[in-house]
């Protein structure tokens, strides 16, 4: 975890166990495309590696998404952020934090690991520019001591990519 409450995360509740073992085996059963997870022995983080779209422009890349479960998912959201280098996109760091809603303000219990990874997907395949948002250098100064994504007021205001 990227945040400074790493080494004070609390260990999942028996709900967010129960829940992760089921999006684990479904997973296994029916894999986003475009997603694999990286296998380990921590059910509490989850490294996502993603392909990018057939032709978009990050097709034949692959990017890693770090995936850090709450003691109380699923009725909080998950940390989600790329692990540098992040790709190039107008919702993504270089930090690897990600500016998009579902993360944030508009999560649901009824989202899950792979309705986010599908959503992170579509993000980057209608991107029509790799660049970094316009306040990359400022935004990440700003995190410089850890803090999570999850700390940050996000104003979502552009939809288009």
């Amino acid at each position: 975890m990227t945040s400074s409450s790493a080494h004070s995360r609390k260990a999942l509740s028996k709900i967010a166990c129960n829940r992760l073992q089921k999006e684990l085996v479904e997973w296994q059963v029916n894999p986003p495309a475009g997603f694999k997870h990286k296998v380990t022995d921590n059910l509490q983080r989850w490294i996502i590696e993603v392909n990018g779209a057939p032709g978009t422009i990050y097709a034949n890349e692959t990017y890693q998404l770090q995936v850090d479960f709450p003691e109380h998912y699923p009725m909080e959201a998950p940390q989600v952020i790329f692990i540098p280098p992040a790709p190039l996109h107008p919702h993504i760091y270089s930090n690897g934090h990600i500016c998009l809603d579902i993360l944030y303000d508009s999560w649901s219990p009824a989202m899950t690991v792979s309705s986010i990874c599908i959503s992170i997907l579509s993000m980057l395949s209608s991107a029509t520019l790799k660049q970094r948002p316009t306040d990359n250098d400022r935004y990440v100064k700003n995190c410089r001591n850890g803090r999570s994504p999850k700390e940050t007021r996000w104003w979502f205001h552009d939809d288009k990519v």
